[in-house]
């Protein structure tokens, strides 16, 4: 049996004037992996691999600069209220990237990509789902370098060992084992990427399904987790007793469970082109054919 898990002693090394981080390397290994994943699933479904890195590069900057600013707008006294450091909402290397904003930034960031790549949006968010799962399984190990999204102090053997100064920080003794919320999640996230894989084989999802399927399940996963956050970078905005973050799984949830049913009423299978527009042939094809006869 595990007694405890332990916390990495650091999570900064400085390569000469470099300094390496393991938050931003976490998120740049889980972006990778996502556009891996995608590449390969948008190639199975007949479209260009490449066309997914083409989207990413709108997609995931829009996502990071999203994902900030959702937590800026959810947890503003760490940097704006009294004591706060305003300077400090620059510093996402830190940590504090909420995935709500993400999402919705990176969508329309992958709209922008898509438009431009003249592909549908429905059938690229469901070949990049199971990759986001992953990608967000990937980044929790960066919060677990930063001594962050930990939950409630339990005595379970797998609790989680923090700095005396996050413990004192979060209102307890110092030696105080945690939840490591962190590894709940990144656990949760992998199965639930493995459930779409499946799902997807099985029931030939398409129209975005896939996708609300990933939203459900990142969500139902999210809710229970979130109850047990007390960490620094858990949302300090309440509303009935809830922080913000719990009431966003609940209308996500929702509202992926009714696009998941009626896209699956008025389409009930799979695209059967990725193109917005149907090819044509060219003029200079045409001639090209005419001489070859």
């Amino acid at each position: 049996m595990i007694a405890s898990i332990p916390s990495p002693s650091q999570g900064v090394w400085e390569l000469g004037p470099i300094p390496l981080r393991a938050y931003a390397l976490a998120i740049l290994v889980g972006i990778v992996a996502a556009v891996f994943i995608a590449r390969r699933r948008w190639a199975a479904r007949g479209g260009d691999p490449d066309t997914i890195l083409e989207i990413a590069f709108w997609a995931v900057p829009f996502g990071i600069v999203g994902g900030r600013i959702y937590h800026l707008v959810t947890s503003p006294e760490k940097y704006f209220g009294e004591g706060g450091h305003p300077w400090d909402a620059l510093k996402i290397w830190e940590g504090g990237l909420g995935i709500w904003g993400a999402i919705a930034f990176g969508a329309v960031g992958a709209w922008i990509g898509a438009r431009r790549q003249g592909v549908k949006l429905a059938p690229f968010a469901d070949s990049v789902a199971p990759g986001l799962l992953v990608a967000q399984a990937i980044g929790r190990l960066g919060n677990w370098f930063n001594q962050e999204l930990f939950g409630s102090p339990t005595t379970l053997p797998w609790g989680l060992e923090v700095s005396d100064a996050k413990a004192i920080e979060a209102g307890y003794e110092p030696g105080t084992l945690f939840h490591p919320t962190f590894l709940y999640e990144l656990v949760w996230n992998l199965g639930g990427a493995a459930v779409l894989v499946w799902a997807d084989r099985k029931f030939r999802l398409g129209y975005g399904r896939v996708f609300w399927l990933y939203v459900m399940i990142y969500t139902s996963g999210r809710f229970w987790i979130e109850l047990l956050r007390i960490d620094d970078q858990a949302s300090t905005f309440h509303v009935l007793g809830l922080r913000i973050n719990v009431w966003t799984s609940i209308v996500a949830f929702v509202g992926a469970l009714v696009a998941f049913i009626l896209v699956g009423r008025r389409h009930p299978g799979r695209e059967t082109t990725l193109l917005l527009e149907p090819p044509t042939t060219q003029d200079d094809e045409d001639e090209a054919a005419d001489l070859s006869r």
